[in-house]
Order: structure tokens, then sequence, then C-alpha cells
């Protein structure tokens, strides 16, 4: 039987040379594609490797909580035995917390100085929070400390006063609660909360490459929370190497699932405690959050009744929105934390 080559395979009717010279362009095109494809290919293998790479290294040195110092001259001169310390919110990684401190740095430094506290990418640990606030205490001779909590931070600024007091005798001459939760209940989206805690619960961990997705879903879903330009900052946020461990986000969704504000009620001394927020909040429901917080810490709360309005987000936005919320901070350190002269606020040299 004779042999059929490709040209004889390729049809009746069609010659070889026409055959030939199609199979030649498609090799052709073939190689540049090919080409094209392979630097596209290798050039996004080698972003997605150093992003991991840089992604590991960030990672590993934030495998302790640290206090994250934000210094301010004006502020140790004036107040050196004197500090804020910011607890932040949910999936708010060291660079934010700072950015907002910075955000409020004219007006909380008029009381003390600034520190935040950097969450350890292992997962939330509270005896850990303790010991690393006492030993920044120790450190720089504190006698006086302010806690601001950011948003869910307003949970754990709770426990760590109320365990500072009993473990070591040192008492928080104030917390702010910006738009805390009081418990589970008070967060809009318990379809979503639920799943996150029952997966972690199981031992499922969300790989941190997941994770920048999975934000941006979140925040589209509730994308009247933010503006569009928000959303991708915030996302990309999520994406880049600074951004907090899916591990440490699940345990933080635990957190909160277990919080219990009962346990804490007459524990944290003569602390006294204010509640800021926003009626508007989609995230937070303010009414029932801080009518809860009233009353359970009724012999510390001393303001429940200021609101950011004007905020947007509405929900714990001080670095967002610092002209909203300085007013307030000012005008409650003024009511709360008078100063020897009368409150008057002083001038930076």
């Amino acid at each position: 039987m004779p042999y059929e080559g490709a040209a004889g395979q390729a049809g009746q009717g069609e010659r070889p040379g026409a055959e030939a010279a199609r199979l030649l362009r498609h090799a052709a095109e073939l190689k540049r594609f090919s080409r094209r494809t392979f630097l596209a290919g290798a050039g996004a293998s080698s972003v997605l490797a150093a992003d991991m790479l840089l992604t590991r290294t960030v990672q590993e040195e934030r495998q302790v909580n640290k206090i994250l110092v934000v210094e301010d001259d004006f502020a140790k001169s004036y107040f050196p035995n004197a500090s804020w310390i910011l607890f932040p919110g949910y999936k708010t990684s060291w660079e934010e917390a700072q950015w907002i401190l910075n955000s409020l740095r004219g007006t909380l430094r008029q009381r003390g100085q600034l520190a935040a506290v950097g969450y350890s990418n292992l997962g939330l640990d509270i005896d850990q929070l303790v010991i690393a606030v006492i030993e920044h205490v120790r450190a720089n001779n504190l006698t006086r400390l302010y806690f601001y909590g950011h948003s869910f931070g307003g949970m754990v600024a709770t426990q760590v006063a109320a365990r500072l007091l009993e473990l070591h005798g040192a008492e928080v001459a104030l917390i702010v609660l910006d738009s805390s939760p009081y418990s589970k209940f008070d967060v809009l989206d318990q379809s979503w909360f639920d799943g996150v805690v029952f997966l972690y619960e199981s031992g499922f961990r969300i790989p941190s490459v997941l994770r920048g997705g999975y934000e941006l879903g979140e925040r589209v879903v509730h994308k009247d929370e933010r503006t569009w330009r928000q959303i991708l900052d915030q996302t990309l946020e999520q994406l880049s190497p600074i951004a907090p461990s899916s591990v440490l986000i699940q345990s933080e969704s635990a957190y909160i699932y277990h919080f219990d504000a009962t346990r804490f009620a007459g524990r944290i001394g003569k602390t006294r405690m204010a509640y800021i927020g926003n009626p508007r909040d989609q995230t937070v429901n303010y009414q029932t959050a801080r009518q809860s917080w009233a009353r359970t810490f009724a012999d510390n709360m001393v303001s429940s009744d200021r609101q950011t309005d004007g905020a947007l987000p509405a929900h714990a936005s001080p670095g967002w929105n610092p002209f909203v919320y300085r007013p307030i901070l000012a005008a409650l350190q003024d009511e709360i934390l008078p100063l020897p002269s009368g409150g008057r606020k002083m001038t930076p040299f």
C-alpha cells in the first residue's frame, strides 16, 4: 500500500506545495505566539515569586506582637510618662495602625505619646499582647495609659485593661471605643461571620494567596460602606506583603465570635470609657453596641453620645476622616482628661 504523507492526507484537490506553505505559516505564527506567551508568563512568574518571597519575609518578621511607636518630640517632652496605645481593628496592618495614629497625631499628642499594637501573624493571643504592653510600659517608665480601641480593637483593649490591672496593678485611665461591637450579635453580616469561624475552628486555614480575592469580594459586597477608590486601596493593601496573615484574620474572627464583655465588668477599676460611632454604620449595629457597652460598664462609661457624622466609610474610619474625628477626640480629652491649665490646647514647640 503506497505511503501517504501529510500532503497526501491533506486532502483531495490540494497541492502538496500549498499544504507545506500553510504548515510553515502556522509554525511561524506558533513561534511568535509562544515567544510572547513565554515572555509574559516568565514576567508574571517572576513578579509572583518576588511577591511571595517578600511576603514570606515580612510574615516571618511579624511572628511576635510588637508595640509600634510613632515618634513625636512634642508629646515626649510634655508627657514623658503618658501614652496612647491603639488597638487596631479587624484586618488592620501594622502600617495602617501607624497611619491612623499619624492622622490623629495633632489631637492625641495633647495628652500623651503615641503607640499602636502590631498583632502577631501567628494569630491573636491576649496573654502575649499583655506581655508586650507591660514590657513597653516598664521600658518607657509609663505611669498613665490611654487605650484607643479601633473597631474590634475595643474588645481587645477592654480585656487587656482588665488583665493589666489584675496581673500588674496597672490601671488604664481611658478607653475610647471607636465603633466597637459589644458582641458577635452586633456584627451585621452574620452569615459571613459564622462561615469564617466555622472553617477556622474546624482546622481549615485560608491560604494567604487567596486572601486578596476574598477581600475584594467582601468589599464589593459591602460597597455601600466604601467608595470604589477605597475598595481598590484596601484590596491592594490586603494583596500586599504587609497585609495581616490569613491565620491572624481568622483568629480575629474567632475572637469576636466568642467575646463576652460581661467577664470584664467590674474588673477594669476606675478606667473611664467613651463610645463614639456612626448611626449609619453598615458593619456594626451602632445602637445595640453603644447601648450594650453603656449598660454593662455603667460604672465606667462617661460618654456614649458623640457621633462621627459625615465620616465615609461610616465604620471606624479615623484614618480616612481625621477632620471628623479630631474635634470629637479633642472634646473628649478636654472633658475627661482636663489639663492643669484648664484644658487649653498647648502649642507644639
